[in-house]
């Protein structure tokens, strides 16, 4: 059974649908924010911020859209991580902070791992790390060019420069380092470059960087895995994607979605008063909201142990650890079930928001 709290006051489960929907339905314009949820959760999100003509947003916005700003500006040359591990003869990690994003899978694509496709298939691949954080790389025998996140956009600008031949300042050490990652790239038969927007690279750096992949490509081949945000932001940005034909920050106010990365990010329409409700679903770790309004009306979704110490809280269960869920997985680069391993009966954020949708409705709840 889960639990759920007024303003930290234990009420009963359909007494919280009931009030999560009395404060939804009279706000003006409430925003669903957070969204760390599953497939099926950002689906039912999405639907009631539909219902409601609110906004909804991702907690991992930014990073969400440092990536997919420079697709639709620039365009991306993306493979999957499994194409990655079969046929890179050279990989190039860019950013700090890769291998708590993506656990055990760096160390798959290491040297020891040779190309199993391809004209270098049974030779040990490259690895180049350029930028990560203090001992990271201790794991993986890269050839690590040290840098700070503010000197990435810089490097890769250089990096893309002698990949086409032109010449470049800096001091002696680091344009050999990048001299010689150049000429590895420009003679490689598969390069791969990992990197993520959650790490701190920004926009510019992740188009420099895809300008110098598509350089590349005109005389051998060279494509990019990108390490997804968290909190399930791949899935929810998918499911956003078919559902309404934009990423999240997107709004229903006039009856149909509009997007926009301004206008509808959570934390600015909260604190500006814009917003004047919000349900905020942190399904996966309990993040807390951004914002510094606290006398905004609050209902929360999250884990056990993360009830929040104002507003409504309803307890609700982690995708894929308390029950089956459907997320983006990483390593393959698709949707996939992922079941559970230590169920409990705590709901889904999916079930919860489908109660509240049914309050709103007038209908009798389960």
């Amino acid at each position: 059974m889960s639990k759920a709290t007024l303003d930290g006051k234990a009420i009963p489960l359909q007494d919280a649908c009931r009030e999560a929907a009395r404060i939804l339905g009279g706000a003006t314009f409430p925003v669903i924010a957070g969204l760390g949820a599953d497939v099926a959760g950002a689906r039912a999100a999405i639907l009631l911020a539909e219902q409601l003509r609110g906004a909804f947003d991702h907690l991992a916005s930014r990073e969400i859209l440092a990536d997919l700003d420079v697709m639709r500006s620039f365009s991306m040359f993306t493979t999957t991580p499994n194409e990655a591990r079969v046929r890179a003869d050279v990989l190039l990690f860019v950013g700090p902070g890769l291998s708590a994003l993506w656990p055990g899978m760096l160390e798959r694509l290491a040297p020891g791992q040779p190309p199993r496709h391809g004209a270098q298939a049974g030779h040990p691949r490259r690895v180049f790390w350029i930028g990560p954080e203090a001992n990271e790389a201790a794991n993986i025998p890269a050839t690590v060019i040290p840098a700070s996140c503010d000197e990435l956009s810089e490097l890769l600008a250089m990096l893309r420069a002698r990949v086409g031949g032109r010449p470049v300042a800096g001091d002696d050490a680091r344009r050999t380092g990048i001299d010689e990652l150049a000429d590895v790239l420009k003679n490689a038969h598969f390069g791969v470059v990992v990197w993520s927007a959650s790490s701190g690279i920004d926009p510019l750096a992740i188009e420099m960087l895809q300008a110098m992949v598509a350089d590349l490509n005109v005389t051998t081949r060279c494509t990019g895995v990108p390490i997804g945000a968290r909190a399930g932001a791949a899935g929810v940005t998918q499911t956003a994607g078919w559902m309404t034909g934009f990423p999240p920050r997107t709004g229903f106010g006039r009856g149909y979605p509009e997007h926009d990365p301004w206008r509808f990010e959570a934390k600015r329409l909260v604190e500006s008063g814009e917003a004047d409700a919000a349900l905020w679903i942190s399904a996966y770790d309990g993040e807390a909201p951004p914002w510094s309004n606290n006398d905004l009306p609050l209902i929360t979704l999250s884990p056990a142990g993360k009830e929040p110490g104002r507003g409504l809280y309803i307890e609700v269960g982690k995708p894929g650890v308390t029950h089956d869920a459907v997320e983006f997985a990483q390593e393959i680069g698709s949707l996939a079930l992922r079941k559970s391993h230590a169920p409990t009966g705590a709901p889904s954020v999916a079930q919860i928001i489908d109660a509240i949708a049914t309050e709103l409705r007038g209908e009798v709840s389960c």
